[in-house]
């Protein structure tokens, strides 16, 4: 069974036609709907799950910016990986609850 990690992502399209938040939304619907945990915050994106699968999603986030007229996209990412436990949004998280 492979470990969940926790992933932020900062998905920053650039387009001379459309609005930076729009293409914004596009990638942050591919990842409500990718089924992987997660939780929207105002300067990035948390993910939690397998690697491999998460960088599937974030792959497609990546497209759905460019397709939707993005000329280009930034992508800022953090990885929190443990040798042996998984990492939960929750380990972060719940003390603020």
């Amino acid at each position: 069974m492979f470990k969940k990690v926790n992933i932020a992502v900062q998905i920053i399209p650039f387009s001379k036609e459309f609005e930076v938040y729009s293409l914004v939304d596009k990638a942050i619907e591919v990842i409500q709907h990718s089924g992987i945990k997660h939780q929207v915050c105002p300067f990035e994106t948390v993910l939690e799950g397998e690697y491999d699968a998460i960088m599937h999603v974030l792959k497609n986030a990546q497209k759905a910016c460019l397709d939707a007229g993005a000329d280009e996209v930034l992508v800022n990412i953090k990885i929190q990986n443990r040798k042996n436990a998984d990492v939960t949004l929750e380990d972060k998280m719940d003390k603020y609850s």
